[in-house]
């Protein structure tokens, strides 16, 4: 058994490629693009790296197969921003073999004591703002878009190797149904909110003005969510990037945002759920994989709503609740049929009572670990 830090295309290659191993005979997860991946690991493509830096490391058996992989991972910012100097584990991948994931687990403690960072915190694939956890309940069912898949026995390895649990995010399935009950008791509230604040409306994405847009999205996002676990504010260069690149699974009748007197105080922003398009590509777009997805993208029946948020002065005015009416009905107008509201804070009690007022039901859990 060996741990080699990955310092050549070969070794970065074997990095990427991995998964497609371990997931063989799993047909929940979803294989995501590769040249996503690359991206989110390349500095010169990833904003995130201004403020970071990183170490991947491989494992390698007695035979020079990989059989395991890690990334050792420094976001200045959030040590800045949450007063917290910790460094994270990421893109964490490996057979189930105690010894492979001791010496990964080991190799980024070691990294990271090595940059004078005591504490280790993960998976952050690779920051707070991107996927996290592994994958705690909910393990027949595949992920929504920009979540993660890993097996169950990632959970024993980490707990064997030390690490304990500190917090789990959950995700809530939602059934979108046309005249529900939920539905009507939307609407009354939506009256009775709109009589006290006349001057709100809910404006819904507009291509030919996505760079205005984008503009109060981050201010709304960096505003909203700054008391949250984990939370690090966006840089405007990574909010475009990453923006840019869900643009082209965005629909833009859901992704909206509130306005009072034109002023931008809340969004809310569901993507359809195109992981039901990336399982049937298996990581590439070219030579097929463009005509598939094409096909598939129009047999999405799934969103994901991942961004809802009220600036503080605004919030307990119902606004929220003028959003999930307005989300709700473009929603069945395009033809949905559930929604994932994820992922929620263990302890953001008010956004799981709305889940469940939307008659959602939890059923995924995700789970953060560290030192």
């Amino acid at each position: 058994m060996k741990v080699v830090r990955v310092d050549t295309k070969k070794q970065f290659k074997e990095f990427i490629h991995l998964p497609w191993r371990i997931y063989s005979k799993n047909c929940q997860w979803v294989p995501p693009l590769i040249s996503s991946i690359v991206g989110v690991l390349s500095e010169d493509k990833n904003p995130f790296w201004v403020h970071a830096q990183k170490q991947l490391f491989l494992a390698y058996n007695d035979n020079n197969d990989v059989v395991g992989r890690i990334a050792a991972i420094i976001d200045h910012n959030y040590i800045k921003f949450q007063n917290d100097k910790s460094g994270f584990f990421g893109f964490f991948e490996c057979f189930d073999d105690i010894e492979v994931a001791e010496v990964l687990f080991s190799a980024v403690k070691d990294w990271l004591k090595g940059q004078n960072i005591h504490k280790m915190m993960g998976p952050m694939n690779p920051s707070t703002n991107d996927e996290c956890g592994f994958l705690l309940e909910g393990f027949d069912l595949p992920p929504s878009i920009m979540m993660v898949y890993t097996p169950q026995y990632y959970l024993r390895l980490a707990e064997r190797c030390g690490l304990r649990k500190i917090k789990e995010l959950y995700a809530y399935d939602m059934d979108i149904i046309e005249g529900s009950k939920v539905r009507s008791r939307l609407e009354r509230a939506v009256t009775i909110v709109k009589r006290k604040l006349p001057m709100l409306e809910i404006k819904t994405m507009q291509k030919k003005s996505f760079e205005k847009y984008l503009e109060d999205v981050i201010s709304i996002y960096n505003r909203a969510w700054e008391k949250n676990w984990g939370f690090v504010p966006w840089s405007n260069e990574e909010f475009i990037e990453i923006a840019s690149k869900l643009k082209m699974f965005m629909d833009p009748e859901m992704v909206m945002m509130a306005t009072i007197a034109d002023f931008p105080v809340g969004m809310l922003i569901s993507l359809p759920d195109y992981n039901q398009v990336l399982k049937k590509l298996n990581g590439k777009f070219f030579p097929f994989g463009i005509l598939k997805f094409l096909y598939y993208r129009k047999k999405i029946d799934s969103l994901r709503l991942m961004i809802m948020g009220v600036l503080k002065e605004y919030r307990h005015k119902g606004i929220e609740a003028v959003m999930y009416e307005e989300g709700l009905r473009n929603a069945v107008k395009n033809g949905y049929k559930h929604c994932e509201l994820s992922w929620v804070l263990d302890d953001n009690i008010m956004t799981q009572r709305t889940a469940e007022m939307m008659n959602g039901k939890m059923y995924k859990k995700y789970a953060v670990y560290c030192t």
